[in-house]
């Protein structure tokens, strides 16, 4: 998986929320070894699509494709999930994933 990193223009006005994204989240959670970092993704990807975090969806969107799952996968996942979450946050998730495909012509 490619390092992640909070952004770190952040920590100038939240540090230790920076720190712990970086030295927890990133470089402990995404690292235990009972998931892959590709079913990660897909669980990351899921939740921030199912509860409507559009913000860090993009970025997730591209670390999954990064870490393995393809377009069609996600298209899948996304179209799963519309049916269990509901359909505005599946709707925003795909348009974002062929955002994301387009601009990697991965689609």
């Amino acid at each position: 998986m490619p390092k992640q990193a909070a952004p770190q223009e952040l920590a100038t006005i939240a540090p230790k929320l920076v720190e712990l994204t970086d030295e927890v989240l990133f470089a402990d959670v995404w690292e235990r070894p009972g998931l892959s970092p590709r079913d990660r993704s897909l669980v990351t990807v899921s939740v921030l699509a199912s509860l409507y975090r559009t913000e860090q969806l993009g970025h997730h969107l591209g670390v999954a494709l990064d870490n393995g799952l393809s377009v069609e996968e996600l298209s899948e996942a996304i179209t799963h999930l519309a049916f269990y979450a509901g359909w505005p946050g599946a709707m925003t998730a795909i348009s974002r994933l062929k955002k994301i495909a387009d601009e990697r012509n991965a689609v």
